[in-house]
């Protein structure tokens, strides 16, 4: 499942605080480690908005060539019809037009 937004941005990451406490973690460690989730956050937000932008534009383009391929799929129906309806003359004779 997903989401429209996102719970939290990059600069959240950033200014989030820890309390520390008598045998708590190193903070330069987890400094670190939240730097790497930020980058990580950063590249997979940017990526997500190139993709998106990529869907619209692709949509945009499939949308202005339906409108073509119905046209062009309803001509060649209308010459298979006719086709068929010449081979069945040229098949049957003028006995199977009549009836």
């Amino acid at each position: 499942m997903t989401t429209e937004t996102n719970q939290l941005q990059a600069k959240d990451i950033l200014d989030k605080n820890f309390k520390t406490s008598m045998r708590g973690y190193n903070q330069e460690e987890v400094d670190e480690f939240l730097d790497v989730i930020i980058q990580d956050y950063e590249f997979f937000a940017n990526q997500i908005e190139q993709l998106k932008q990529e869907n619209d534009r692709l949509k945009s383009k499939a949308e202005q060539t339906r409108p073509r391929t119905q046209t062009s799929n309803h001509q060649v129906n209308y010459d298979i019809l006719k086709r068929l309806s010449n081979l069945e003359k040229a098949v049957f004779g003028k006995k199977y037009v009549d009836s």
